[in-house]
C-alpha cells in the first residue's frame, strides 16, 4: 500500500468508527475460504459488514476518533483482526456463537457496545444477551399495558357478576 492509499484507507475507517455505535472486533485467521465467505454471508443476511483489518491502521484510526475513547480495545490489536460492524449491540454476538457450533473461530477480541467497552471470549455471553432497543421499547410497553389490562378484565368480569346476580334478583321478585 502506498502512503497516500494507507492516508484514505484510515480516513475511511475513521469515517466507518465515528459512525458505528457497535462494532466487535474477532479473530478469524486460520478458516479456509469458504468458511469465511460463508461467516460473510451469514453476516450480510443479519446486517453486520465484516471487515479484516491491519492493526496498525485501525490503531490510527481509533486514535481520530474524536469524543470517543477506545480504552483497552487498542490492547487487542494483535495478531490478524476482523472488524463487525453492526446498527444492533447483539447482532454479531449471536453471530459469532452460532457460527462457533460448528467451527472454532471467530474468537472474539473485544467489543464496542454504545460506549461500553467488552474485552475477550469470555465477554460472548453477555454481549448475546444484550436486549436490542426494539426488545426494550417492546417490554416497557408491555409493562404499561400489564396492569391497564387488569384493571379493565376486572371491572368486566365484575361488572357481568354484578349484572347477572340483579337479573336472578329481578327473575326472583
Amino acid at each position: 500500500m502506498t502512503k497516500e492509499e494507507k492516508a484514505k484507507y484510515i480516513d475511511d475507517l475513521t469515517a466507518e468508527l465515528t459512525q458505528a455505535g457497535v462494532f466487535y472486533l474477532a479473530d478469524t485467521s486460520e478458516l479456509s475460504v469458504e468458511v469465511i465467505n460463508n461467516l460473510r454471508r451469514k453476516c450480510f443476511q443479519s446486517g453486520v459488514t465484516l471487515k479484516v483489518v491491519k492493526n496498525t491502521l485501525l490503531y490510527k484510526a481509533m486514535e481520530r476518533v474524536e469524543g470517543i475513547d477506545y480504552g483497552q480495545l487498542s490492547e487487542v490489536l494483535a495478531g490478524p483482526t476482523s472488524i463487525m460492524f453492526a446498527e444492533v449491540g447483539n447482532v454479531p454476538a449471536k453471530i459469532i456463537q452460532e457460527f462457533r457450533k460448528k467451527n472454532a473461530k471467530p474468537i472474539l477480541k473485544g467489543a464496542f457496545v454504545g460506549e461500553a467497552i467488552f474485552i475477550g471470549d469470555n465477554q460472548l455471553e453477555t454481549l448475546a444477551n444484550i436486549k436490542s432497543k426494539d426488545e426494550l421499547l417492546g417490554e416497557i410497553v408491555g409493562l404499561l399495558q400489564s396492569p391497564a389490562k387488569n384493571v379493565i378484565s376486572a371491572l368486566k368480569g365484575q361488572g357481568g357478576k354484578i349484572a347477572g346476580i340483579l337479573k336472578t334478583l329481578e327473575e326472583r321478585a
